[in-house]
């Protein structure tokens, strides 16, 4: 259950982490959330359309899902020079937070943290400037997080009391293992 509502909540909080990347870009490059499947942000720059994939941070995929977005950059760029031949596109992976060392990755590249923010807003600080209203965003997820937390466990205790306990509160392990592993229905 633990893993659950927490890999919904990453979710979440990436989703909100995307739009304010992409909210940004548009104010500032007048870029615009992509149509294009697998990319994100698409925006214009010194000549060059770039085409970005936002995740959270560095360390979002196995080799398959990587695979899958340089497939995604490869089948987006060129869908965009179907419309415009002269057109150099240049795919970015956009972490939100974190470090990366080696930003050309080969077929695409990888800006992190500071870096990211830079690239979508022309502004190196802008990383340490959203710092307080991410944190106020993420207390209030957080704190949005805990009730329906406390809500779900309140609820299975009291299913699990009512179907499987006494009135002393013991847990009546005949049910219950009859109930998980009988051959018969229950």
């Amino acid at each position: 259950m633990d893993a659950h509502i927490s890999s919904n909540e990453e979710t979440i909080f990436g989703d909100w982490l995307e739009g304010l990347a992409i909210f940004i870009n548009e104010n500032v490059y007048g870029g615009r959330k992509s149509g294009i499947n697998g990319i994100d942000l698409e925006f214009d720059k010194d000549g060059k359309r770039f085409i970005v994939n936002i995740k959270s941070g560095p360390n979002w995929g196995n080799a398959s899902q990587i695979a899958k977005m340089k497939s995604d950059f490869k089948t987006a760029a060129k869908t965009l020079r179907t419309s415009n031949s002269g057109l150099q596109v240049v795919a970015v992976n956009g972490c939100c937070y974190g470090k990366n060392n080696k930003s050309d990755q080969g077929d695409y590249f990888k800006y992190c943290g500071q870096t990211f923010w830079a690239f979508i807003s022309g502004a190196e600080d802008l990383y340490t400037e959203i710092i307080e209203p991410l944190g106020y965003k993420a207390k209030e997820k957080n704190e949005e997080f805990q009730q329906l937390y406390a809500q779900m466990i309140n609820r299975f205790t009291k299913e699990f009391g009512n179907n499987y306990c006494d009135d002393n509160g013991a847990i009546n392990w005949k049910k219950l293992v009859e109930y998980n592993s009988s051959a018969i229905g229950h």
